[in-house]
């Protein structure tokens, strides 16, 4: 480890605060997005909200208009494990630094690059610092004066960018198959659309329309309750399932599970299994009415299991695709004050257009490899994370020594 220094990230860099931005201001579209610490992943990594953004109409300062390639950092800990977490912004001109995050200026661009200094603050120790000097107790702070305490081993410029060479082309392979997942996914929900809401499926221009509860539908199909095309179950506490991992033991899902997480050993005994074409639903919490397809396994008490029991007529992923396509308007009937619940008997209820055996399985054809290569891919992005996660440590701690290694760097990045 020749040439690791210890330091102080006060030595490497300071912390700027942003802007309180007024909340009259705020809107559903706008001219600006107002970042908040919902834009960053806990592992870290910039976090697109889509529809969810906070845009910003008011007058703004040049001073808070962020640049591609800036780094922030979350100072608030909005959900556990955020505070801390550090991201790139992706687009100049758009996003706002709002004050409870900070922007990372390096000290001397000469010594530290940017992109290291992204992960080390990404780094478990950095973190573990951060959050044991942060303030709050149900919701915790930090500042630029804390961030300049936390104490770092930093090795020279030349290794700080191997080591950031290395890990960014573990991100950027995440982040393509990540895109091609959304990519795929818009795919098979238009197609869905396509067939089931707009019944423009292949030969309906010789398909007459008759009435239903639903409007006009295509002749030869059927409105009918979602009750009667499914199983619903939903799981059971984690207590009543995680017992002593044996041999042969199933997978215990969780929500995180479903986020790309890992699933525990559990045993099998009175359990609510899922099959890998079964819809798993949340059915608590923030989360809740998200739906998920492809696992197997255990379901833990936030989830429920919907299973087509006629899937000659409604296919397993006509089923999820339905789910998915009415999760806001699901979310619009939870139930409960202070934790959201699914509105099961809501869900239940809705009417389902039914096609012709022919046109299901047609349907279910077209989109199953699509959801294939999408689990593929899913897969794919568990076992980069997974391997990503277990170097970080070892890049930047030095127990991993990349000094003799040739590497593109790409210089500074920033």
């Amino acid at each position: 480890m020749d040439g690791w220094r210890n330091r102080k990230l006060g030595d490497l860099l300071e912390v700027k605060h942003g802007f309180a931005f007024l909340g009259e201001y705020f809107a559903s579209e706008g001219t600006h997005i107002v970042l908040t610490p919902g834009n960053f992943y806990d592992e870290g990594g910039f976090k697109d909200k889509g529809d969810k953004e906070k845009w910003y109409n008011g007058p703004v300062s040049a001073d808070y208009v962020l640049s591609k390639g800036d780094l922030i950092v979350a100072m608030t800990e909005q959900a556990e494990g955020l505070l801390g977490s550090s991201a790139i912004v992706p687009r100049s001109g758009l996003y706002l630094h709002n004050q409870r995050l900070g922007l990372v200026q390096l000290r001397d661009g000469s010594r530290t690059d940017k992109r290291f200094v992204y992960y080390l603050f990404n780094s478990k120790p950095v973190r573990q610092q951060i959050r044991a000097t942060a303030s709050g107790l149900k919701i915790r702070h930090t500042a630029p004066s804390r961030i300049a305490e936390v104490k770092v081993h930093v090795p020279p410029l030349a290794v700080q960018r191997r080591i950031a060479g290395i890990l960014s082309a573990y991100d950027n392979l995440l982040e393509n198959n990540t895109r091609r997942i959304q990519i795929l996914e818009e795919m098979a929900q238009a197609i869905y659309r396509e067939w089931f809401v707009d019944f423009r499926f292949p030969g309906h221009e010789k398909v007459p329309r008759i009435a239903s509860p639903l409007g006009n539908i295509p002749k030869g199909w059927e409105v009918v309750p979602l009750a009667l095309l499914v199983d619903f179950a939903k799981g059971r506490k984690p207590a009543e399932t995680r017992k002593e991992a044996l041999p042969g033991d199933v997978k215990l899902l969780l929500i995180d599970t479903l986020r790309g997480g890992e699933a525990e050993l559990t045993s099998p005994a009175k359990l609510v299994l899922a099959e890998a074409r079964d819809t798993i639903m949340v059915m608590d919490g923030a989360s809740s009415c998200d739906v998920a397809i492809g696992f197997s396994g255990a379901l833990g008490s936030t989830l429920g299991r919907f299973r087509t029991t006629r899937p000659d007529s409604f296919s397993p992923h006509a089923l999820y695709r339905f789910l998915e396509a009415k999760a806001e308007e699901f979310k619009s009937k939870n139930i409960g004050a202070a934790i959201p619940h699914a509105n099961k008997d809501y869900i239940l209820t809705q009417p389902i257009a039914l096609p012709p055996k022919a046109i299901a399985s047609s349907f279910q054809n077209q989109v199953e490899p699509i959801q294939r290569t999408i689990e593929i891919l899913k897969s794919q992005v568990q076992n980069l994370r997974r391997t990503r996660d277990l170097l970080l440590p070892k890049l930047i701690s030095g127990e991993v020594d990349v000094s003799e290694l040739d590497i593109k760097t790409g210089g500074n990045g920033g």
